[in-house]
């Protein structure tokens, strides 16, 4: 009771505290294309529970928070269980453990039923009056992955609520398990057609023959029955048929129902190692038997097929705009992504090729989807529509400047199960702990014997990218880069280059005199159709730069800060053009909520004429804030809308080129809503004060001591520019030992 009746006084401020979550426009986005669904109208965008991906499911905010985000004709879904005296409620599972805090409530509640002939164990609504649900059990988030912090909060709606509080355009009720019902002497059929004479019921679904049919012809004529379809082979209660065979008997189906409800894999099917499969052929019986087909099972936080790049967005759009066909509607947790699809992604000219702002960079290449700095992940970015490829340089032994994301080939190659494994040193001014650097071997050695390995930076969250290509591709040269690049549909290439000081004292080689040889030996010193960008974190390599070519110069800011101070911005004026700031400097955050804090760091750094591109963009949901909806659409439209960068810095540059082609952030004040960026620190505010996470300390300034260097030291004079010289460096750096590295090798064969 205690946690209930503070719901209660959150909640009756609940539309002004969701209004401040995204700043709210009243246009709905127009497409007049003609679409491939049954009716030639957009397909539905249908909210399961709500906007369940990230409040409970069926909660009041889950409720009201489509209402701000997503397209305004957005379908609500309830879930439609029975109490013990016969009123409906909204419920996700029919184990309320699952959706509800009840176990804590009614510890002695657990019983076991047959549910469609298994028996199962929980907590059940049959159980319980209404009075004692509505005042005694709240709602928790059913996913254990998503957020927990508004467990708790949020009483059981009725089911008239959803037509009486929340007023959604069109409502959706699924009826799961009516047979269990009636083993209680419960008529879920008598609830509904009641029910329907309140109110307009749009659609209603069910996996029970028996039912749909029971109530066919009994509710109004506006209502839409779906037949909703579970695995292939599972039962049909009604039928005693599997799910699979019924499909093949679509004109039974169109007897009783006017759509069907499939898992989208019945539509896309997916290989054991979760890539595509073609498509099959549903979607065109269900339209040549004049059902409507809506698809489910849409979440952006789970794991989706590989060739979608983890872009949720991507997935929608194979689902309505393939070309061949489109669904009539999509069950999603997350409703604005499908509403971003259907109302501003659909119908473009993907091939498009638009080099204005905002610049699309790629990050190694398309590192999202092939190994880093290889030629398939440069082939991919210029096919996915980057405006800039990059190359970070490193040296090898033999002088020569190769891509590589890391001078540690331990991180980006397979050189820890190489005979090189071996040449194993610690050069604590390059990087914490051991490593096999590109120094320590020839070109010939690690393009011949070495193969890339793809970076999976979320890997703790168990998401892997692509590994099928984890080590597709070949290793590049600078000049093989420069060749490459040369001639692309490019606005320019971004050179990288770190470790100069380094490079110069200990290895005698001259990266940035090398560098500035290979683009006049390449030609880029004398065209213009592509411009030249050099990044770097030291301002002593930018400098030389600016001493000697003409090129972008493009400084990095490694640490996250909160703003430049004036002194600051007078240093990075002598030597660079642009800057490139980290996500956080931009939108700051603790632990997965963007706070309200303001940084003023990009409106500072373009007020002195700089622009100012944000690294590193990555489409993995669990690299985003929850204020960006696991949607790197939406993450980029914050930092382009809100933040106003000229360039994103991605390892996915497909999703950003698609995002520059969308039709809906031209129409200014008339934008959708589900297109307005969030109001930063606005989801933060909807959680209770004990429940949210640490205040975030405040960033630092960025001043003059950060940014001044001394200048590059001279070449050691033990070798010319173009060979480093070994003798100084194993002076500088420790051997280890053979235990040490036999326990390396023991760790890497675990």
């Amino acid at each position: 009771m205690g946690r209930s009746s503070r719901a209660c006084s959150l909640l009756g401020s609940t539309h002004l505290l969701l209004l401040l979550l995204l700043s709210v426009g009243s246009a709905v986005a127009q497409n007049g294309s003609t679409w491939k669904t049954l009716s030639g109208k957009a397909p539905a965008v249908v909210a399961k529970g709500g906007f369940s991906g990230l409040f409970p499911d069926s909660s009041d905010y889950a409720y009201q928070f489509v209402g701000i985000s997503s397209s305004p004709d957005t379908t609500v879904w309830c879930d439609v269980r029975l109490t013990k005296d016969g009123a409906g409620i909204c419920l996700p599972s029919i184990n309320m453990d699952n959706c509800t805090i009840i176990a804590s409530v009614f510890p002695q509640g657990k019983k076991t039923y047959k549910v469609n002939g298994v028996s199962t164990a929980g907590w059940f609504s049959v159980d319980y009056t209404s009075t004692v649900l509505l005042q005694n059990v709240s709602l928790k988030q059913s996913v254990l992955s998503r957020t927990p912090a508004y467990d708790g909060l949020f009483q059981i709606n009725p089911v008239e609520n959803i037509f009486t509080l929340y007023k959604a355009p069109a409502v959706w009720l699924n009826v799961q398990h009516d047979s269990f019902y009636s083993q209680f002497k419960l008529s879920m059929r008598s609830y509904i057609l009641s029910l329907s004479k309140q109110f307009i019921v749009d659609y209603i679904s069910s996996p029970e023959v028996n039912f749909l049919t029971s109530i066919s012809g009994r509710v109004s004529k506006k209502t839409k029955l779906v037949f909703r379809f579970l695995d292939e082979r599972s039962i049909e209660p009604s039928t005693n048929q599997t799910y699979g065979s019924m499909l093949k008997n679509l004109t039974f189906v169109k007897t009783f129902a006017s759509g069907i409800l499939v898992p989208k894999s019945y539509i896309w099917p997916v290989t054991p190692d979760n890539y595509l499969l073609p498509y099959t052929s549903v979607v065109d019986d269900a339209h040549k038997a004049g059902l409507e087909i809506y698809a489910a099972d849409f979440a952006n936080d789970l794991t989706i097929s590989y060739n979608y790049s983890f872009d949720p967005l991507a997935e929608y759009l194979f689902f309505i705009d393939n070309g061949a066909f489109s669904v009539d509607g999509v069950l999603t947790d997350f409703p604005i992504t499908p509403s971003e699809a259907v109302g501003c992604f659909s119908n473009l000219n993907t091939s498009k090729i638009d080099h204005a702002k905002p610049l699309v960079i790629s990050h190694n290449g398309a590192s999202g989807d092939y190994p880093d700095c290889t030629d398939q992940a440069y082939e991919k970015a210029v096919a996915d529509g980057a405006d800039v490829i990059d190359c970070p340089v490193q040296v090898t032994k033999d002088g020569i400047l190769i891509c590589m994301s890391s001078v540690d080939l331990m991180d980006v190659t397979t050189v820890a199960k190489s005979q090189f494994a071996s040449q194993v040193t610690t050069i604590n001014s390059l990087k914490a702990g051991s490593g096999v650097f590109t120094f320590n071997l020839t070109w010939d050695d690690i393009s011949k014997n070495l193969k890339p390995m793809i970076s999976n930076p979320m890997s703790t969250y168990n998401l892997y990218r692509n590994p099928r290509n984890k080590n597709a591709g070949n290793f590049m040269r600078l000049s093989d880069f420069l060749t490459f690049a040369n001639g692309k549909d490019l606005s320019g290439i971004m050179i990288t280059v770190e470790h100069a000081a380094f490079m110069a004292e200990e290895l005698g080689f001259g990266v940035v005199d090398a560098v500035i040889k290979a683009l006049d030996d390449s030609g880029y010193s004398k065209q213009t159709a592509q411009n030249v960008m050099i990044q770097s974190t030291n301002s002593s390599v930018l400098v030389k730069f600016k001493q000697e070519t003409k090129y972008n110069l493009v400084y990095m800011i490694e640490e996250s800060v909160r703003d430049a101070a004036p002194s600051s911005l007078a240093d990075i004026k002598k030597f660079a053009d642009a800057v490139s700031v980290g996500t956080t400097s931009v939108f700051p955050e603790t632990h997965y909520y963007l706070t309200n804090q303001t940084n003023k760091l990009v409106p500072t750094l373009k007020s002195a004429g700089l622009q100012v591109y944000v690294y590193v963009l990555m489409n993995e949901f669990a690299s985003q804030p929850n204020d960006f909806f696991a949607d790197a659409t939406s993450q980029i439209n914050a930092y382009v809308q809100s933040a106003k960068v000229d360039g994103v810095i991605t390892d996915f540059p497909g999703t950003a080129h698609r995002y520059k082609l969308n039709s809906c952030t031209s129409m200014g004040k008339n934008m959708p809503l589900f297109m307005q960026p969030p109001q930063p620190g606005g989801l933060l505010s909807t959680i209770l004060p004990d429940a949210q996470p640490p205040a975030a300390a405040p960033m630092p300034l960025l001043t003059d001591a950060d940014v001044a260097e001394p200048a590059l030291p001279p070449v050691s004079n033990t070798t010319t520019a173009a060979s480093p010289s070994h003798a100084a460096l194993r002076m500088r750096t420790h051997v280890l030992s053979i235990a040490t590295l036999l326990m390396l090798c023991a760790s890497l064969l675990i």
